[in-house]
C-alpha cells in the first residue's frame, strides 16, 4: 500500500511539473503565433506598396524636373525587405544571413542632357 501511494505521489509530482512546462512553453508560442500573423500581414502591406509604387511609377511624368522621385530603388529596397522577412518566416538554415543594405535616398537629379556638338 505504501509503494502505491509513493508511486501516486511520484505520478502527480511529474503531472504538475508537465503543467508547469507546458504553461511556461505556451506563452511563447503564442506569442511567436502573434509575430508571425503580424510579419505576414506586413508582407500583404509591401506587397500593397508595390502596387501603389508600379502605378505611381506609370502615371509619373515622362519630362523631369529637376529631381525625381526613383521608384525602381524604392521597388528593389521593398525586396529586399519582403525577402529578410520571408526568410525569417521560412528558415533554410539555423543561423539568418547578413541582411542586404537598404539604398534609400530615393530623390535623384535628373542629369542634363548634351547638347550634340556643331558640325563644322
Amino acid at each position: 500500500m505504501f509503494q502505491i501511494s509513493c508511486h501516486a505521489c511520484g505520478q502527480r509530482h511529474w503531472m504538475a511539473l508537465l503543467v508547469v512546462a507546458l504553461s511556461v512553453w505556451q506563452p511563447a508560442t503564442a506569442a511567436d503565433a502573434i509575430e508571425r500573423e503580424q510579419l505576414a500581414a506586413l508582407v500583404r502591406q509591401l506587397d500593397l506598396i508595390e502596387r501603389l509604387t508600379e502605378h505611381a511609377a506609370s502615371i509619373a511624368p515622362q519630362q523631369r524636373a529637376r529631381y525625381y522621385f526613383d521608384y525602381a530603388r524604392l521597388h528593389e529596397d521593398v525586396q529586399r525587405v519582403r525577402s529578410g522577412i520571408r526568410d525569417y518566416l521560412t528558415p533554410a538554415r539555423a543561423q539568418p544571413r547578413d541582411p542586404a543594405v537598404l539604398l534609400g535616398d530615393y530623390r535623384q537629379p535628373v542629369t542634363p542632357v548634351a547638347a550634340p556638338e556643331d558640325a563644322p
